[in-house]
């Protein structure tokens, strides 16, 4: 399984899928300045690699439409579990779109326990709601202690975020379970995909 099924390289440049080829440009050369290995503050050799790896895809007009295949389709998935699950307004909504956050990160985590982070813009896309609805739901997750916030900008889960989610068996519940996310799940839903180089 290629590392494009599992990274958001839009997030990775920090711009909207829909940007032009001169956004992604600029976006890469800022990036790549801030995290070249040769910089000694900022220098981040394994951030710089998938930075690469994600210019390299989103710079060359084939490759950009099969990873935008993959990542639509991904997308689609992701937003249609949510569809019928996020209902905010009520308890029984908030409760959920607190258990799915924390599903979202932990298996964010269980994938690189090194590099944990999500980006808004990926829960957004996932969760299907706006930074501006979700800021009193990540302000409640961080101040009981289970999500945490990344020098980098993106969401992590903590430790006590990981005993939430395994504590009140949220990894077991159908309803709640993220399939996309779960990585035997990934591998079944991408089996037959040949990812792009």
């Amino acid at each position: 399984m290629g590392k494009e099924n599992s990274v958001d390289y839009y997030e990775v440049l920090q711009v909207d899928p829909r940007a032009d080829q001169e956004i992604i440009e600029r976006a890469y050369r800022l990036l790549a300045k801030r995290y070249h290995p040769d910089n000694m503050e900022t220098g981040d050799a394994s951030r710089f690699e998938i930075l690469l790896e994600a210019y390299h895809i989103l710079s060359d007009p084939k490759k950009r439409a099969a990873y935008d295949d993959n990542h639509q389709a991904a997308s689609t998935y992701q937003r249609d579990i949510f569809s019928n699950v996020v209902r905010l307004g009520s308890a029984e909504g908030e409760r959920r779109l607190y258990q799915a956050i924390l599903l979202i990160l932990y298996f964010a985590r269980r994938r690189d326990s090194i590099k944990p982070g999500i980006g808004i813009v990926e829960l957004e896309n996932v969760v299907g709601l706006p930074e501006k609805e979700m800021e009193f739901h990540i302000w409640y997750l961080k101040e009981k202690g289970w999500i945490q916030r990344l020098e980098t900008g993106e969401f992590a889960i903590t430790a006590n975020g990981v005993d939430e989610v395994i504590g009140n068996d949220l990894l077991l519940r159908k309803d709640h379970l993220l399939p996309y996310f779960d990585e035997s799940s990934l591998k079944k839903s991408n089996s037959g995909k040949t990812p792009a180089k």
